[in-house]
């Protein structure tokens, strides 16, 4: 395996998703193999407590390795080992031949996840269908709602988010608000990605500042922010929630983040976008509820959670640090 033809494909490899956009993920070449770890300095411990978006990330970024090697001609296939105490996921290998896929760089490239509004209308049974077997074929379940049935529950994630002050400080140090900050080309949430104008940006930086949210936190910040979150599911659309085998190990959640951007490749493909709404899986309350909900018997088979619809304006391409 030519290691430098994998080095010239990095910046695709980096165009996966990743919770917070925190792009956690490393490459080690090491001879005969690459392998994928993480960085701990950009992963989630407040709200990520779990991992759970870290592996699921790592996986979806995995699989994006595989379809750029793929659609390069590369014969490159994943040998897992998960380990913890490494940091490690597992290694990019020599194979027989390129990854099987239907998927391209070109997909990878194309791929968005938006917060921006989306044309009313719920998704048809080819769409939705996409979607589902990709789950399907790795054991999961994809399941659908309406958007307003999970208004509720996102407005009382978002409470306990933002009344969190350890999520909410871990937030802030992600979030990229004005082009002067100097990380605003290379990773975290813009504020072109969180579709705020320049008043909302720094409105949002002076509340969550360390001195303010303590005294504001106090005076029902975490509603006013939740509040403002109402409206992205009042409108007729879909969420969709991925639900993961029973026993899921954190190597199994590694597998479902492949799955994940298997079924986000597939969808963009037909015109729609994914926005992610982790924070209801994320607060207990929550998370139990939409179980119940969905007749889940365990809510820690509930690993993701998007809205997905037809953008009504083009989502904005998110900032990387390879370029």
């Amino acid at each position: 395996m030519n290691l430098g033809d994998l080095r010239a494909l990095e910046p695709d490899f980096w165009r996966a998703p990743s919770a917070h956009n925190t792009q956690p993920w490393t490459l080690r070449y090491r001879g005969d193999r690459v392998e994928i770890g993480w960085d701990p300095a950009c992963a989630l411990p407040a709200a990520d407590p779990t991992g759970r978006d870290l592996r699921l990330g790592l996986g979806a970024f995995t699989e994006t390795c595989l379809i750029v090697c793929a659609d390069a001609g590369l014969p490159v296939g994943f040998r897992p080992g998960y380990d913890r105490a490494r940091r490690l996921v597992g290694a990019l290998v020599a194979a027989g031949e390129p990854y099987a896929t239907p998927f391209t760089a070109d997909d990878v490239r194309a791929r968005r996840t938006g917060r921006v509004p989306y044309r009313p209308g719920r998704l048809d049974d080819a769409v939705f269908g996409a979607a589902a077997e990709q789950a399907e074929a790795a054991g999961a379940r994809t399941l659908r709602l309406p958007c307003r049935r999970l208004a509720g529950l996102l407005y009382d994630a978002d409470r306990h988010m933002f009344g969190d002050p350890a999520v909410t400080f871990e937030l802030r140090a992600w979030l990229r608000l004005s082009p002067r900050d100097p990380r605003y080309g290379l990773d975290g949430l813009t504020d072109r990605a969180l579709r705020l104008g320049r008043a909302e940006a720094l409105g949002l930086r002076a509340v969550l500042s360390p001195r303010a949210y303590p005294v504001l936190r106090r005076a029902g910040l975490p509603r006013l922010l939740a509040a403002a979150s109402r409206g992205l599911l009042d409108h007729d659309g879909d969420v969709l929630v991925l639900v993961g085998p029973a026993g899921c190990p954190p190597e199994g959640e590694i597998a479902m983040g492949r799955v994940l951007m298997r079924q986000w490749l597939a969808l963009s493909r037909l015109g729609h976008t994914v926005h992610p709404l982790s924070q209801i899986i994320d607060a207990p309350a929550t998370r139990a509820a939409l179980a119940r909900m969905l007749d889940v018997d365990d809510p820690a088979r509930l690993l993701s959670v998007v809205r997905v619809g037809r953008p009504a304006e083009p989502p904005p391409r998110s900032a990387r640090r390879v370029r």
